[in-house]
């Protein structure tokens, strides 16, 4: 069997775990839509002061990017983490088949859903909102997601690496996801009335650049008499690449096949003995 039907077999699997896992799904693909319809809601579908963009088309882009990070950052490091405590990757390394194989097929599986949940969110943006999707930047949209998406892949596997179990996993990722989330303009847009300092903090981050990136992208002033090289961001792509870079060389460093001292089975395995 070749390489590629290894791999292609393992993203279908992992797939199909995600699915048949409500919870995941729920975070993944319908909490994202929840902010949507809350933050339309509660502030109308109107323009957003000194943004030239209403509403829905601040948040659709921005909302997909969570969405994809969501799906990339938060369930490989919580799924990796849990399958590390339940012995599966330890019982993959004694297969024949290769240990990197397993690791790909979750990365590839998050990458799918990455879209697959980005797109839903655009797409209800498109449908019932009047978000408008442009041609000219759509190349510099679509670059800038799979960067951003690929690097929160890697540093998902980091801080699977980084968690200590399985239980602690998820208070990992929320206490490094969210606070980011909200001084990285997506969850609150651009204040001309916030400090200084939390913008230059959140420029340290990689969220900060794939939102603003991939945001522009969406915007009409942005746009209007724009060329297609104008939504290459140079200097936000070469920080999310070196995150990526940096991040990939710490996964190799603490990544850990066996479960760790102290750490518990999750409830769904317990008492099982085969795989």
């Amino acid at each position: 069997m070749s390489t590629f039907t290894l791999v292609r077999r393992q993203i279908k699997y992992q797939n199909l775990v995600f699915w048949r896992n409500p919870a995941a799904a729920f975070f993944t693909v319908v909490f994202p839509l929840m902010f949507f319809f809350v933050f339309t809601l509660i502030f109308g579908n109107e323009e957003i002061p000194g943004s030239g963009v209403t509403t829905a088309q601040f948040y659709g882009p921005t909302l997909a990017v969570f969405a994809a990070v969501s799906a990339t950052y938060t369930n490989l490091a919580i799924g990796t983490a849990i399958a590390r405590d339940d012995g599966l990757l330890k019982r993959v390394r004694s297969t024949p088949m290769p240990p990197w194989v397993y690791l790909a097929g979750r990365i590839g599986s998050a990458i799918e859903i990455a879209f697959i949940s980005a797109g839903i969110m655009l797409g209800v943006g498109v449908l019932f909102y009047g978000v408008n999707i442009y041609a000219v930047s759509l190349l510099g949209a679509l670059i800038t997601f799979v960067i951003g998406i690929a690097v929160f892949a890697v540093l998902g596997l980091l801080l699977a690496g980084l968690s200590p179990n399985g239980n602690t996993a998820p208070a990992l990722t929320n206490a490094t996801l969210l606070p980011l989330a909200f001084i990285s303009d997506v969850f609150i847009p651009p204040s001309a009335n916030a400090p200084a300092w939390l913008s230059t903090v959140a420029d340290l981050f990689p969220l900060r650049h794939f939102a603003v990136s991939f945001g522009k992208a969406f915007n009409p002033l942005e746009t209007t008499g724009a060329s297609v090289g104008d939504f290459f961001d140079l200097k936000s792509l070469g920080v999310m690449l070196l995150w990526g870079v940096v991040g990939a060389i710490l996964a190799l460093r603490f990544f850990k096949w066996n479960p760790q001292a102290g750490s518990k089975p999750s409830k769904r395995r317990r008492g099982r003995t085969r795989t």
